[in-house]
């Protein structure tokens, strides 16, 4: 569960070659996950996300973190980071940080050919 057929067809296509991209984390700021900078003389405050790139991608990575974050039982880290964010931050906003997350690890997995690790060796703490 979480970023399904549809979801990863849909980045394939936007993406189109992840070499495009030097660092996974530029695929964010691609999609418009990342926040809005306002600059200007001493004033440097970040906004709401940028909303720069492709709607429907953004969409379908918000779907798939919400999935992620509430229907999804399996235990992983990215679920475990999500849910200390919406203690912190509030539902929405984890959310649409849980989703800008699973693009750089969708571009990462795609470069990488990998697959996705729900736990590590250790394992969670019990």
């Amino acid at each position: 569960m979480g970023p399904g057929t549809i979801t990863a067809l849909t980045f394939v296509s936007i993406i189109d070659d992840p070499g495009r991209f030097a660092k996974s984390r530029n695929v964010a700021a691609y999609l418009g996950l990342t926040p809005r900078r306002f600059q200007s003389g001493e004033v440097d405050r970040s906004g709401r996300i940028s909303k720069c790139g492709d709607a429907l991608m953004r969409a379908y990575l918000f779907e798939a973190a919400g999935i992620v974050l509430n229907r999804v039982s399996r235990w992983s880290a990215l679920k475990a980071w999500g849910t200390r964010l919406i203690k912190k931050i509030g539902s929405k906003k984890a959310t649409v940080a849980v989703a800008r997350k699973l693009a750089v690890i969708l571009h990462r997995m795609w470069r990488d050919t990998s697959t996705f690790r729900w736990a590590s060796k250790e394992g969670r703490a019990a």
